[in-house]
């Protein structure tokens, strides 16, 4: 047992005699993730003590258990007193391997969240059992958090199961393992929490403020041609939009870097699209056809994963391989960033990528014991090769599964190939609160869904329903992006809504100065955008199981409609404070639960008391110089405060101190706004910003639509001021 911080606590125990010495590269060097702290030990003959300035961890030493506690003494967590862990020895691939369990016992009471992303529609796992093995819409990340305010990073990437289906006793089992590895952290906290897991794990870099934008994408466009011609649609029609997406088959053969005849200048396309500020991924796989160049460079030199046609990431050899005779010719292109499809990793043909890896032998190790590596091992390879290459374009990857530490690339995950209907919808919700929960700030799913429910559906009255729906709660997603499989996916294709879709899609670019500010706080502060309630409501049991509402920041409470024909939904309004219809700036108290209207061109929306929402002019993409004022919206109520965070959008200066932060605070009682004094600079910035402030009110400042008449129209040079508000 170590401790590495006054909060955390490594645990690892073995049959052998050796301590487990495996690698486990998602973890930071001990340096980082482990760095020790002052600890008091005792042992009174029946129990072993040792005690941090936070926690204490008993350690019977008649049962063999161990019981977590706080300082004062009451309970968070403990290990089975019966059979706390077990070591089953097993023989795979030629060595000793053990499949291994510990046994916790939780209290009655208590919820658990985490575990990644799964599409059971459950929230809360408590009373469930989940299988943490990489698939498509599945993804496997082993942390899970309780409402008690700790969390258990089970340290492996083998198969594991998570079972609570008796109430009273959780289990972690792993299909292989040299030992019982596990990190206890103590919050309280859900940020706490991540903060720790982050420190641990890896911190998550800024992506290029574009990605924040419109994704346009189906399955798929079939030239670059194609893709000008909407891109320029979009253009002409003033509809917001940043990246345009070329999905598979783009390909001669699938692994080389050549295209079919059906493109014919890519560098000089992928220019005029970015003339016209529009940026450009492409899917590219892990796996490859037997008929590919590389394919058959790949085998003879032992660089893919024997028994699959996909190349071996955690073979260094391989990852340059990946890169140079792959990823490398089409960044020279012009291309802005990569899908990296398929990265469970899924098979060549019959398509399976059900944990295919633990029967199979990696460089690292047995693929039992492997089993989850993959999606970190190949997005950081990518990540390595693109940063070494340049620092002048912020790393953008696109992919469908993730693993411990995976954060620290710069890769956001969608939720993979759902179904288009109503259950798909509902089902998202919960897999991306707690695939945030996870430890993962990125994420995003398929707009309208990938599979469709029958052919030619898209031009059903209930399909654009259901896609209308989606897309208002895929603007509220950290990444907001449409993609299926259906032969139109652009917004007119769906006439009887896109008005709905125009409106959002705009509210989303009104949003940027909020949403970059909060993309910071994710890289500074290690912060979450998505957040369930129960992360700020953590003490609130009505919080525990809602797994259909969320915070989008610190501000605003979103609601998706999640059935068909709904003109209305219940809403809970948590904590003790006022929060404000967003639409109509109606105000309600909270701890409690409200029916509200939500006509179909209404997604609830209601902002908290004290919060300063900063709103900028319209715009059509997300670099655009603004022409008109940042619309500073207050919800009067309470105090509050808010950072507003501005770089040039794309390089790796800010790394280096290129970025301005402005502090804003509203002191509700003195009905004062005061600006800070700016921190930082960089080169290009804006040396002085109008504000057109706004006190929220019925029918004043509500709503996507600029705010005509306002309460202050303040210039700010930098300088710390004030504006008193009446």
């Amino acid at each position: 047992m170590t401790v590495c911080t006054d909060t955390v606590i490594h645990v690892v125990t073995t049959p052998e005699e050796q301590v487990d010495n495996s690698s486990k590269p998602w973890m930071l060097a001990p340096s980082e993730s482990c760095p020790g702290a002052e600890f008091h030990y005792a042992d009174d003959g029946k129990s072993a003590t040792l005690t941090t300035a936070k926690v204490r961890v008993v350690f019977s030493l008649t049962a063999g258990n161990l019981v977590f506690e706080r300082t004062d003494g009451s309970s968070l967590l403990r290990e089975g007193d019966a059979v706390p862990r077990t070591y089953v020895p097993e023989m795979i691939n030629g060595e000793r391997l053990y499949h291994v369990t510990d046994r916790f016992t939780p209290d009655a009471t208590e919820a658990m969240y985490g575990l990644g992303q799964h599409q059971s529609g459950l929230f809360n796992y408590r009373g469930a059992t989940v299988e943490l093995g990489q698939n498509n819409t599945d993804v496997a990340i082993p942390l899970l958090l309780s409402t008690k305010g700790y969390a258990i990073l089970w340290n492996t990437a083998s198969l594991t199961y998570v079972d609570n289906r008796f109430p009273l006793l959780l289990s972690f089992r792993s299909l292989a393992g040299r030992s019982i590895d596990y990190y206890f952290i103590y919050g309280p906290e859900f940020d706490g929490i991540l903060h720790q897991y982050r420190t641990m794990t890896g911190h998550t870099p800024m992506l290029p403020e574009w990605a924040y934008g419109y994704f346009q994408s189906k399955d798929r466009y079939t030239s670059l041609d194609q893709i000008l011609q909407i891109a320029g649609r979009y253009h002409a029609e003033n509809i917001p939009l940043d990246t345009m997406v070329q999905d598979w088959f783009w390909w001669k053969h699938e692994g080389d870097p050549v295209f079919n005849s059906n493109y014919h200048d890519v560098p000089g396309d992928l220019t005029k699209l970015h003339d016209e500020h529009v940026h450009a991924m492409i899917s590219v796989w892990g796996l490859m056809d037997p008929v590919s160049e590389n394919y058959k460079i790949m085998v003879a030199h032992h660089w893919d994963i024997p028994g699959t046609h996909v190349y071996d990431p955690t073979n260094p050899a391989a990852r340059d391989f990946y890169w140079n005779n792959l990823v490398k010719p089409l960044f020279k292109q012009g291309w802005d960033a990569f899908w990296l499809d398929s990265a469970e990793p899924e098979e060549y043909w019959p398509h399976m990528g059900d944990a295919i890896l633990k029967d199979k032998q990696l460089t690292i190790g047995s693929g039992a014991e492997y089993t989850n590596i993959f999606p970190f091992e190949h997005t950081l390879g990518v990540q390595q090769h693109w940063k070494a290459t340049t620092d002048r374009k912020r790393v953008f990857l696109l992919t469908r599964s993730a693993f411990l530490g995976q954060q620290r690339v710069g890769a956001t995950v969608w939720s993979g190939d759902v179904y288009s209907t109503w259950w798909g919808l509902r089902h998202q919700v919960a897999a991306g609160l707690n695939f945030a929960l996870s430890g993962y700030p990125y994420w995003t799913t398929d707009i309208g869904g990938y599979w469709p429910a029958v052919d030619g559906h898209i031009q059903e009255p209930d399909y654009q329903e259901l896609y209308a729906r989606w897309f208002e709660y895929g603007a509220f997603c950290p990444i907001f992006r449409s993609h299926g499989h259906r032969p139109e996916n652009e917004f007119w294709s769906y006439p009887q809504v896109e008005p709905i879709l125009i409106e959002y899609d705009k509210l989303r670019y009104r949003l940027m100065p909020y949403l970059y500010s909060l993309a910071w706080k994710v890289t500074s502060d290690d912060y979450t955008i998505m957040r369930p309630l129960v992360m700020d409501f953590r003490s609130d049991p009505n919080t525990w199981n809602l797994g259909d509402q969320f915070m989008f920041g610190p501000a605003i409470l979103v609601s998706p409609v999640l059935k068909s024909g709904a003109t209305s939904r219940s809403v809970y309004l948590p904590g003790a404070t006022t929060w404000y219809d967003f639409w109509t700036g109606t105000s309600a108290h909270g701890d409690q639960t409200i029916q509200t209207d939500a006509p179909l061109e209404r997604l609830p929306l209601y902002v908290r008391a004290g919060s300063i929402l900063p709103m900028g002019p319209e715009i059509e993409y997300a670099e655009q110089s603004p022409e008109g004022p940042i619309e500073l919206r207050v919800y009067r109520g309470a105090d509050g405060s808010f950072n507003m965070y501005q770089d040039s959008g794309d390089s790796y200066d800010y790394m280096k101190g290129q970025h301005t932060v402005i502090p804003i605070h509203w002191d509700d009682k003195a009905s004062v706004l005061t600006f800070g004094a700016r921190q930082g600079s960089y080169t290009g910035m804006q040396t002085t910003i109008r504000f057109h402030i706004v006190l929220v009110g019925k029918a004043h400042g509500v709503g996507e639509a600029v705010t005509s008449t306002v309460d202050s129209d303040f210039s700010y040079s930098g300088s710390k001021a004030t504006v008193k508000l009446p």
